[in-house]
């Protein structure tokens, strides 16, 4: 690809998937735009065009582990998506991450080396998520 490459992940500095994919794109030679969506939420309207693009149910981009999710009774398969968008919009770490935006797509990238699946270019090198796994070899190749 010619010129810069435009790629944006809504990141969590405290998550470590957030951590790991923000490195794979790193990786790759793209320094991406980088939205802390904690501190800088996305929009109403921005979030439903993402759940959209990603071509999954909102409930799916819901967060459950280390959010008010049960407190709220989110669990309730009566809500609503307008229900689910306002606890979100009060509640923005009830919105999974880390979600990328890249010319190839729009992916909730969970696992981290999901976002390899949208990065328009390979990765420089090897690649080991924190934990020491090993997602990409020397050569910039994903290991199955």
């Amino acid at each position: 690809m010619n010129g810069p490459i435009d790629i944006v992940i809504y990141h969590n500095p405290d998550c470590g998937t957030s951590r790991n994919t923000l490195a794979m794109i790193r990786n790759a030679g793209i320094e991406p735009h980088v939205v802390e969506y904690l501190k800088t939420p996305p929009s109403r309207a921005l979030l439903v065009q993402l759940v959209d693009r990603m071509g999954i149910s909102l409930r799916e981009l819901l967060r459950e582990k280390g959010t008010p999710y049960a407190e709220l009774g989110l669990q309730d398969e009566s809500l609503t998506d307008a229900q689910l968008l306002d606890e979100m919009m009060e509640h923005p770490i009830l919105i999974n991450r880390p979600i990328v935006v890249s010319p190839m797509g729009v992916r909730l990238c969970r696992p981290s080396e999901a976002v390899l699946d949208i990065l328009p270019v390979p990765q420089r090198g090897a690649f080991a998520k924190e934990d020491g796994e090993i997602v990409v070899d020397a050569d910039g190749r994903r290991i199955a």
